[in-house]
């Protein structure tokens, strides 16, 4: 071996064990141990409502894991890129209706969409699949409806799609009076290596006759499972402790009732505070009892989705500054006329 070739350092135990100390894994455990450490009388009671809760979401969990594995194993992606084919009113119709559908993890927004634009898709479109993308997909729509009903699940999916085309439209008009006419940066179409290229084939449904495709329907279920077990034990654990330990008071104080304020600052408060699409809507449901409006729920969980970093990090790596503040400005406004509606009908 050259004097000048080095062996790469293999991590201590104790960084091992620090970066294990970062994981949901770890939270899982640590949380209910200092509960039962600092406050035993309560421990009984908050895992009782972890678990019960956990259990009754499984059925869901198992249904969208199988489902997001099978969309993900025949190659469904094929099938979105064909909504950014024709006319552009169509375009930014299909792009906020698939937008929702895309069986996408997080990082394969950012070469799907480098992909379209690419191709020449035009912004208005694109910017309608950016907006309604990060709301809402099978295994979040499950998700939802577990912990928050249908009726919310269900106003989820609408304002995704209805946020797409509020976006898609605005873009089209601004672009319409001269704006945005070099909106894009250098971008690059190459995939992220997470799955089927969604510009090349066409969709196997029948995914068990090809071996490649069954290995990637178990390794899909296999991920996602995972993830959303751990994801969900954790929120339901600290649902609980919300629920125990955060006086209703100040919960109702900040976002409670049904006034325009309110919405306004959940929608403001769900940028920076949000977790994920998994962990938000049973910790929603926790908010909810202690006092959260409906319309205040609704407008944290859309603006949370859409300041998420993969989607900021989508918008940011592939266009300039004033269109990516035109996507924060869309999602904030789209989030709380959402949470208004959605408060007036529910």
């Amino acid at each position: 071996m050259s004097t000048n070739e080095q062996i790469a350092p293999r991590p201590s135990s104790f960084d091992q064990i620090k970066s294990w100390l970062l994981t949901p894994w770890a939270l899982i455990v640590a949380i209910p141990l200092l509960v039962w450490v600092l406050d035993p009388g309560e421990f009984s009671n908050i895992m009782n409502a972890a678990v019960g809760s956990f259990f009754g979401t499984l059925p869901y969990i198992l249904f969208a894991v199988l489902l997001i594995a099978w969309l993900k194993a025949a190659g469904a992606e094929a099938m979105i890129a064909n909504a950014f084919k024709g006319r552009e009113v169509r375009m930014i119709f299909l792009a906020a209706a698939f937008g929702g559908l895309a069986p996408f993890c997080s990082c394969e927004v950012i070469p799907f969409i480098a992909g379209l634009l690419a191709l020449g898709a035009p912004l208005s479109a694109v910017m309608a699949f950016w907006l309604s993308s990060p709301l809402i997909d099978p295994p979040t729509l499950l998700i939802t409806a577990s912990a928050l009903g249908w009726p919310f699940a269900v106003g989820k999916a609408v304002s995704a799609v209805a946020l797409g085309l509020f976006g898609g439209f605005a873009i089209k008009t601004m672009m319409s009076a001269g704006l945005f006419k070099e909106p894009l940066k250098e971008v690059s179409g190459s995939g992220c290596g997470c799955g089927p290229s969604p510009f090349s084939g066409k969709p196997q449904w029948a995914v068990w006759k090809d071996m490649d495709r069954r290995q990637t329907f178990k390794s899909e279920f296999i991920s996602n499972a995972l993830f959303l077990i751990k994801w969900l034990a954790l929120a339901y654990v600290l649902q609980g402790v919300l629920i125990t330990y955060v006086p209703a008071e100040l919960i109702a104080s900040a976002v409670g009732g049904e006034g325009i304020g309110s919405i306004a600052i959940a929608a403001i408060v769900g940028m920076p505070a949000y977790l994920n699409s998994y962990v938000a809507p049973p910790l929603l449901a926790g908010l909810m009892e202690q006092g959260m409006g409906s319309g205040a729920a609704m407008a944290f969980m859309i603006t949370g989705a859409i300041s998420c970093i993969p989607a900021m990090a989508a918008v940011w790596s592939l266009v300039k500054t004033q269109v990516f503040f035109s996507y924060v400005g869309l999602g904030i406004a789209g989030a709380i006329i959402s949470g208004i509606i959605f408060q007036m009908i529910i």
